[in-house]
This record gives C-alpha cells, structure tokens and sequence, in this order.
C-alpha cells in the first residue's frame, strides 16, 4: 500500500531540470515537475512518505505525490499517446521516440555498449571514454526509475561526457523515451552516438540473493546488445573496502550477470587488480590515470569516495577505456 501524508512546501532548496528539492512541513523531499507540475512556497501538497518511514538506505526524503494547489487539471504531453507507468495512479502519455521514426531498428554494428549494474559507475565510466566521443547514456529499471533524478547524469551531460539521456522500458523523464531497451539501443545508433552506457537509476533494487536484484538489468543490455551486433561490455563490481560478504572482491551481482549473458562479452578488468578464478576470462586494461581522468567527477559508491573505495572506481573506469579502445 501508498503511505501517503498531506502538507505543505515550507522550502525550495534546489531546482534543476526535472527535479525540484524542496520541504515539506519541515521535512526533506523532492518533487519530478515534469509529472506532477511545478511547485513553490506554500503549496498544499500530498507526499510519499514510506521510503523515510522504512528508514530505507534509499530514503532519506518523501517525493511529491500530488499538488493539490497547481498540480490538478494538467494536460497530456502534446501528441503523446504512449504511456509510462502504464495502469498505475502514476501513468502518463509521453511521446516515445518510436513514434518519430518507424523504420526497421538500426543495427549496432560493433557500437561499443557498456553495461553497467549499478549507476555510480556511470561517471568513471564515462572517464574512460572521455568527452570527445558522442556517448549516449539508457537508463533502464532496476534502481531509481526517474532520470532527472540523477545528479550524476546532470553533470555528465554539463560537462560533455554524455550527448543525450534516454529513458527505456520503465524509466521516465529523460531528454527521449523509448519503449524498450532494444529501441533504445537502436535510437541511439541512428542518432549517431558512438557508444552506449547503460546502467539503472541511482540506488538499487535488491533481495540479497543470486538474481533477485537490479543489477541484472546489465545482463538484460548485453543481451540486447549482441543481438543487434554491438559489442557489449561489461563493468564489473569490485570493492576491496565492501564489508558485506556477497559484494567483497568481485559482487555476486557481477556473477548472476555473467550467469545470465547469452553470448559472448567482454569484462573489463583494472591491471593490478588480482582476477578471481571464477570471473573467468577478462580484458586487461591499463588504469594508471584513472584518479586524474576522473577529476572533479561525481565519484560516491555506497558512500565511499576513491580514497575509500578505489579498486572499484578504477575497474569502472576499465570499462570505458576498454570501449574507447575499440573505436580509436
């Protein structure tokens, strides 16, 4: 069930394009104005309130359910007819980029796709590939499903790294939809992005077992990768600080998405790192400027910064030096 509360903004703390920080009554939370229209001071809002109630680790703020005050009577976007969110109180027509352009989907033919499964390696990534190739990022389900969520993607894309945000499947408010992951993929291809990131949204959805989480969403972009011709690549998660067991040294995530690839793919691997055995076969690649490449990027993972964490920041990085290596 919804645990939802009425109050009322007492706070504007940031806004960007697709997201609004604000308060209400007192308390942290944010709002998507692209879905529930725009806020300000004084507004009569409802709020989602379980996530703060749960004391969940992707908490910490209550989202804008409904505004009552300038929220009600919106209109659809012009010309959509496509649904997000389909059959729940959260559907919304939006014009997918599917409807634009019905021709057969483009193949990908050797486009670099790296497939990440948790969104803080997006940034690293992206480090590796740098800024003068044209990057397109597709966010798939599996964690946050809102791109404008991302402040990650909000610097990416200010600072050249990433040429435009997709949202496919699930996800919502990015720059273009696109029904599927396969769609999305070829969308970028005829945009003329050179190589495709993928990841899930910020934070992760997980049940602690084998397959049960977001991160197998890397495995599902590899997949479709490959069938249209692309070469995928895979960012493994490694972290030398994690205490939890299951995620120490190579994560079990990492593991289920091997299980789950169909074909071939490539693993990046940061030199130095020792390779465990049941990784199997990787791509060795030189890390030594990873922290110089990555300067002044938003590097947080659990947060652990590169000091606290570097052996995964470093194999994240691997992965997009390993793709800019198949283009140069």
């Amino acid at each position: 069930m919804l645990s939802l509360r009425r109050g009322t903004v007492t706070g504007i703390d940031e806004r960007h394009e697709g997201l609004v920080r604000l308060e209400v009554d007192g308390r942290p939370c944010i709002a998507y104005p692209r879905l529930t229209g725009p806020v300000a001071l004084g507004d009569d809002v409802i709020v989602n309130v379980q996530a703060v109630e749960l004391d969940l680790g992707s908490g910490g703020f209550d989202i804008v359910y409904a505004n009552l005050t300038r929220g009600l009577d919106l209109d659809a976007e012009p010309g959509a007819h496509v649904m997000k969110l389909p059959y729940t109180p959260l559907q919304h027509a939006v014009r997918h980029a599917e409807e634009e352009n019905r021709e057969a989907p483009a193949p990908l033919p050797g486009t670099p796709v790296i497939c990440c499964s948790l969104h803080s390696q997006l940034a690293p990534v992206c480090a590796g590939l740098g800024a003068e190739l044209a990057v397109g990022y597709v966010q798939t389900a599996g964690g946050a499903l809102p791109v404008s969520l991302s402040d990650t993607v909000r610097a990416l894309s200010e600072r050249g790294f990433l040429r435009v945000a997709v949202a496919a499947g699930a996800s919502i408010d990015g720059e273009v939809a696109c029904a599927s992951l396969p769609s999305a993929f070829a969308w970028c291809a005829r945009a003329g992005m050179e190589a495709i990131v993928c990841a899930v949204g910020p934070v992760i959805v997980g049940t602690g077992t084998r397959f049960g989480h977001g991160g197998v969403a890397a495995a599902e972009a590899a997949n479709a990768a490959s069938a249209l011709g692309g070469a995928p690549i895979v960012v493994p998660r490694i972290s030398a600080a994690e205490e939890r067991e299951r995620h120490h040294g190579l994560s079990h995530h990492t593991l289920a998405v091997l299980d789950l690839c169909l074909g071939p793919v490539a693993v990046a691997w940061p030199d130095g790192f020792a390779v465990p055995p049941e990784v199997g076969a990787v791509e060795t690649v030189d890390v030594s400027d990873w922290r110089e490449a990555c300067a002044d990027l938003p590097l947080l993972h659990m947060g652990r910064g590169p000091d606290e964490d570097p052996s995964f920041f470093a194999a994240s990085f691997a992965a997009g030096r390993l793709a800019k290596g198949l283009l140069t």
